[in-house]
Parts: C-alpha cells; structure tokens; sequence
C-alpha cells in the first residue's frame, strides 16, 4: 500500500526514553519474540534483565472437568428459576465446579546481571525503546569514557541479544551472572556459558536459559560467574526453554534446545540485521501521524505527567497506538502461545490472576486491535489456543451440560483449562469460548481469507454454536430461550440469562449463518440457528431508561462496578447501533452514564470503544485522559486506572489488555466498519482536528490511507484487496463502487473517486 505524500506533521520519533535507569519494574523496557519476554532495567553499575519463558507455569497436564456434573444441572436451574440464588451456587460449588478449583499460575523465568562496580559516578544518562527498529538502547558517561548497551529479543534467532560497547579500546570490563526467584534452581558455568536451571515449586515442569558471552577482551569463567576485563565491546546471546511441548506432553529437552539455539544463533551484527528486517516487515505497515506539541519532546515520564495537566499532545495518543502495536508484535507471533494477562512479561511467581488467559474481556481485548492495524499473522496464537479449547471444551460440554459441541468458561491457562473455577457466583460463565470464536470470523472479515474460514474458523464457530443449541432453556416467565446458569461477567452472582450472554449468543449464530452461506454448505445446521436467533429473550431498557443487565430489572444504577458487560452488543458487538436501533442506543448510553467514567486500566479502555461506538468522540478522548493517568508508583495499588512510567496499562496492578484496547479505541474514532460500510472520521474529538493515518485495515479487506485537517476529510486512498465491493461514508455523505483485487483507489474529501 502507497502511503499518503507527506506523511509527517512532526518530527516525534516513536521511542519511550528516560532520563534515569528504571527504579522499578513498571519502569523497564520490554523486549520480546514472543516465545521469550525480557524486562531492560538500564541500571549503571548494575543491569538487570528479568526474562520470561511462555510456557513456564505451575500445574501439570489435567483434565479440569467435574465428573457428573451435568447430574446437577436441573437442580441449579430449578433453583436459579425460584429466586433461590445463594442456595443455587452453594450446590454449584459443591457439585459443579472445576477439579481442582483454581488454574495454574505463569511464572518468572531469571534474571541476567551485569555489573560494572566501577561506574557509580556517570552522566549524560538515556534508555530508550526505539519502536521503528524494535531496539533498546541505554548510554552514559563514566570516568571519561562512553557506555553503550543495545538490547533485542529475535523472532528469527529464538533469542535474546545484548551488546555492549566502549567508545575507547579496553575500557569495558563488568561480569555476568544469573539467579532466579524460584526455590529449586541451580546455576553453573560452562566456559563462555552460564547454564540456569529452574523448577517450579507447584507443578512439574522444569526449565534451562543459557547466556553465551563473546567478547575481544579477556574472559574469565569460575563458580558460576563470568568476568570481563579490558575489552572494548561484548555480545551475549539468551536462549531459554522448557519442558512444555503442548497442553498434554510435557518431555521437552529445554538442555539440548538452548544449546541449540546458542550453537545456530548468529553474531550479533548479523542477528541485529535479521531481527529489524523481520520486526519491520510487520512494524512499518502501518502509520499514524498526529501533531506533536511543545512537550511531545519531554522524556516519556514526564510527557506522560504533562499530559495530565495539558492533555493537548496529540502525537502522544500515535506513540500509544504504535506501542500497543510492538507489545503485540513481541507477545504474540505464529508460533507461540496467545498474549496472556500480562502479555509475556511477568517479574512473579504469584502475579495477579495469575497472569494467566481471563476470556470474559481481558484476552479478547488483547486482540481488538490486531487486524485494525495490519498484524494479521499477529492473531494467529489465539487460534492455535481456541484450537486446543476446542478439545478439552467439549469434555466440559459433555461433563457438566450433557451437551455436544465445546465451551470455555471465564478462564484458560496453558493446560486448556475450560471448567468453571474459584467460585460459583462467577466463575460459572458460559460464552468465553463463544466470544473466542468470533475472533475468528473477525479476522475472515478483515482478510476475505475463504480458505481460512472454510477450514479453521467455521468448524470451530460451528461447534461453538452447536454447545449452544443443547444449552438454552426456555424462561418460564417469558418463554423465551435464555442461557442458564451463568453470570453478568463478575457482577450480580449466579444467574439465569444475563444480557451479555444473549448478545454474544446472537453475535456467534449470526456469524455461523453467515459462513454456511458464504462457503454453501451445513444449510441444515444453518436453518437451526435461525430458527433459534428469535428465540433467545432481547434486550430490555428497564426502569431507569438503562439497557438491563439481566432478565430482571434490579440493575443498581448507583454501582460503580468495573464491568460493563452488558453492553457487550454496542461493542465489540454490533446489535445495538446509532441510527438503528436508537432506543437500545439511549439505554447502553444510560447504563454506561451510570457506571461512570472512572475504572481499572482495561475498563476505560472498553469505555474509550463505546462511546467511539456511540459517535461521541468528546467522551471517548474524556476516557482517553484517564487511560493517560500517571501512575509512577506501582506499590500503590487503589485507586482507578492509568499508565504506568513505561506506559504499561495499570488496572493497577499491571495488565496489557487496557494497552492494546486503549489502541483499538483511539482507531475507531478513526475508522469503523463493522456495518458494511468504511465509516470515515465517525467519532472524531475535537482534540485530533488534523492528522494522517495509512495502512489501517478495514472489514472487507480495504486498507486505507487517509488524511484530515481542521476536522474535516480531505482525501483517503483505498486499497482493494480482495475486490469487493466497497462503501465509503463520511458524515451524511456515502459513495459506493466496484473495486478489482490489488488497485488502489482515491477520493477526495467530498467523496469523489478520481
């Protein structure tokens, strides 16, 4: 795709810098291929690396489902039924829930050191992550003489690469080591080696990272300590591995795969070359060009303090988008597992929810803004994993609903855990792998990929849809089908037939109806489902004007509660639209007033999104400020939401989703197109009056370069990639026209092809 002619308002390079070495891991850097994460502290006379390894986790391979489960499932409805809700999820925690009750933790992995004692006095100090090249680099001055460090981690290489340099001859001594915060580890040295071994303390895997050291001064190795002295550069080269192979093996070699990756890895330079072509390809698809401001140049920390006090930094909000774009280049690439809670990056043993997969919002967040901003191949980790759920989902399908087809429950690790866990009142949630699924059709609207939809998504949507079909029960009350038991994502307890559930049900049948037509095949299965889609109980406004949360109307329009789950059809649902539907739209608009703007990190970034969705753009950039939030003391763990030093999202404590949902949300004020049409500028705040966006991928396979000053649309390029038909909307304006398969197209401001 041809980028718009001058394509810059500013001279803001895409970096996070500092001024001072990380005080704490909020702090750090991180580098990632998605198989290894590293946290880059920048510290003087000691650098710390603290790495992680996707599949370290406690537990062991285990079947999750409750035998017999289903035994109790009449008794639960039938309770659920006579209002007797606490008597309802007492018997379901007693009968119904996952064996053993919890799922397993992701851990830490080590820490590389290097320490350089003699460098306590220093200047001209600067760490930074350079988002173009996917580097982080740290320099200073020390008795005369300039430091440098560089740091990556290759997709290519399967590796960590370091360097560090002097800028006069044999002035780079230091010494190297490793250490780990697990109880059973071991470190030993192997001439230009260290070798760490690790073993969780509550499962049964076990892991090896090995550091190789090459250096033109001389090297000394003893006791598990290597020391450097008079050289005037030295690389080092990280591997590390487990015993994982998949959700049911567990017999890797994580000894002979690091001494592999060590023995193949190239030199640095050559590793450097390979992993910045390989970063790009994926990196430089995409740009968004925003202002820059007179503080746009202030080192990250303090812009991100600036901006609380004078949210006017336009570029800061690109810097964001572009950020959540290297997060997810670095968590999740073909090949590895699925971002999880903290993506891959994780300084713990006991991280908060464990850091694992929570599929009522956090994980799907994690990839709303994948296909939007052209790292397709990005999403691919979640299909691998939806893959796996798909199997032991259907073992709890059978176990605890006597029902065919496959489901997930609120959560997931990586042993596939698919039951409902930790306690009735709302861990009993039925549609995660429901909502799971409709990724999948996301990325076939996004890429037209027929192959893809006919092989991987549909079959995996259809057994989705297929659990469902055995599941929804008729409401006494109503008559109409609803989904019991389970819970408004954890809010309100055990229920039959929350709202949210209903919308992804419709959303999931939709798309399954859609694909058999698409691809002329299951006309049987697909005249099911649409039989059913009436059938399952609507949405309500209650009382208070609110979109109810529940079949009842006892929402607490005074709650404050974090999820918003409900409003699940305005986003990332598409039932309940502005000129469509107004009363639903008037009722969301009214829950989502009563929850209030304030919330943990990743429910702002939810909030940004509906109200992009309700053409609000004013409100959607309010919650853009407060996603912005400086929260530099990461021990202070109330309060609501924010960004942390290294823009890492704060709930507080640290989680990823709210990065890469902030994004999703800054670029649906931008572009929507999830009502057939390539929507233009729909929810545009006034903050962002002039700017310039190229590579943003829209349903139907457009991509799109667009330009826009004073807030006004002055041109957008469209390039056709699968040769649809294409609709182009600005305000009350709209053009439609035929497109061939790889040209471009151009419009003016006005909507004229030219």
């Amino acid at each position: 795709m041809m980028f718009l002619c001058g394509f810059s308002y500013g001279q803001q390079e895409l970096k996070l810098w500092y001024k001072q070495p990380s005080r704490q891991w909020e702090d750090a850097l991180p580098v990632g291929n998605g198989k290894l994460a590293g946290m880059v502290f920048g510290g003087v006379t000691n650098e710390r690396i603290q790495f992680n390894e996707e599949t370290l986790w406690t537990g062991e391979p285990r079947s999750y489902a409750h035998r017999g489960a289903h035994n109790y499932l009449g008794q639960i409805r039938t309770l659920l039924n006579e209002g007797k809700q606490k008597e309802a999820e007492a018997l379901a925690t007693k009968e119904f829930m996952s064996e053993p009750l919890r799922q397993m933790a992701y851990q830490a992995f080590g820490d590389l050191y290097l320490d350089f004692p003699d460098h306590a006095h220093f200047s001209d100090y600067k760490r930074e992550l350079n988002l173009t090249d996917g580097l982080v680099r740290v320099s200073y001055r020390s008795n005369g003489t300039r430091y440098a460090r560089e740091v990556f981690a290759s997709y290519p290489g399967k590796a960590i690469f370091i360097k560090l340099t002097s800028d006069q001859k044999g002035k780079l001594d230091f010494s190297v080591r490793m250490d780990a915060i697990h109880a059973i580890k071991k470190v030993k040295g192997a001439g230009n080696e260290l070798i760490l071994h690790v073993k969780v303390a509550h499962g049964i895997l076990e892991g090896v990272a090995r550091v190789k050291v090459t250096t033109d001064g001389r090297l000394n190795q003893a006791d598990g300590l290597i020391t450097i002295r008079n050289a005037t550069t030295a690389s080092l080269t990280l591997a590390a591995a487990t015993t994982y192979v998949d959700y049911k093996t567990v017999n890797g070699k994580p000894e002979e795969k690091t001494a592999g990756v060590l023995k193949n890895a190239p030199a640095y330079e050559e590793a450097r070359k390979e992993h910045v072509a390989d970063y790009q390809m994926l990196f430089s698809r995409f740009k968004l060009d925003l202002p820059t401001r007179a503080h746009s140049n202030l080192p990250t920390d303090e812009r991100l303090m600036k901006f609380k006090e004078t949210p006017d930094d336009p570029a800061f909000l690109a810097l964001y988008v572009q950020y959540a774009r290297y997060l997810l280049i670095t968590s999740s690439r073909p090949g590895t597992h699925a971002a999880n809670l903290q993506g891959k990056w994780n300084h713990k043993l006991d991280p908060s929810w464990d850091s694992k997969y929570t599929v009522n919002i956090n994980t799907e967040m994690n990839y709303w803004p994948v296909e939007m901003t052209n790292l397709s191949e990005c999403h691919e980790p979640l299909f691998d994993m939806i893959k796996d759920l798909s199997q032991t989902g259907a073992e709890v399908a059978r176990e605890h609903y006597g029902a065919a087809g496959w489901l997930v429950h609120h959560n997931t690790d990586v042993w596939r855990g698919a039951a409902p866990i930790n306690g009735a009142n709302h861990g009993i949630w039925v549609t995660g792998g429901a909502w799971l699924s409709l990724h999948l059709w996301e990325h076939y609207r996004f890429t037209q990929d027929t192959e893809f939809l006919k092989k991987t998504a549909y079959p995996l949507m259809k057994g989705a849809a297929e659990f469902f079909t055995g599941f929804l029960v008729k409401d006494p009350v109503t008559g109409k089908l609803i989904s019991s038991p389970s819970n408004s994502p954890e809010n309100g307890g055990l229920v039959a037939g929350p709202t949210m559930d209903h919308q992804i049900i419709r959303g999931l049948f939709k798309a399954c109806i859609q694909s058999a037509e698409i691809l002329n095949t299951d006309k049987v299965f697909s005249s099911r489902l649409q039989l059913l889609l009436p059938a399952i109980a609507p949405n309500h406004i209650g009382k208070a004007g609110q979109l109810q949360e529940w079949m009842t109307d006892i929402d607490d329009t005074t709650s404050l509660h974090r999820h918003v789950s409900h409003l699940w059809g305005v986003f990332p649902g598409e039932e309940i639209v502005p000129g469509k539907t107004p009363e639903l739209v008037n009722a969301a608009k009214k829950s989502l007033e009563f929850r209030g703007d304030d919330g943990t990190g990743w429910s702002l970034a939810w909030k940004i999104n509906y109200w992009a969705r309700f053409l609000d753009g004013d409100h959607a950039y309010t919650m853009i400020r407060k996603l912005f939030n400086p929260i530099m003391d990461a021990s202070v763990k109330k309060g609501g939401g924010g960004s942390y030093p290294n823009l890492f999202d704060a709930h507080p404590p640290f989680q990823i989703d709210g990065n890469f949902g902030g994004a999703a949300g800054i670029l649906e004020l931008l572009v929507q197109s999830h009502q057939g049409a390539l929507n233009l500028l729909p929810a545009l705040p006034s903050a962002l009056p002039d700017g310039k966006v190229a590579g943003l991928v829209a349903r139907g396979a457009f991509e799109l370069s667009m330009k826009w000053e004073n807030a006004r649309l002055q041109s957008v390029e469209i390039f056709s990639k699968a040769g649809n038909p294409c609709v182009v909307q600005y305000g009350q304006k709209s053009v439609t026209f035929a497109t061939e398969k790889g040209k471009v197209y151009k419009l003016n401001g006005d909507l004229k092809v030219l």
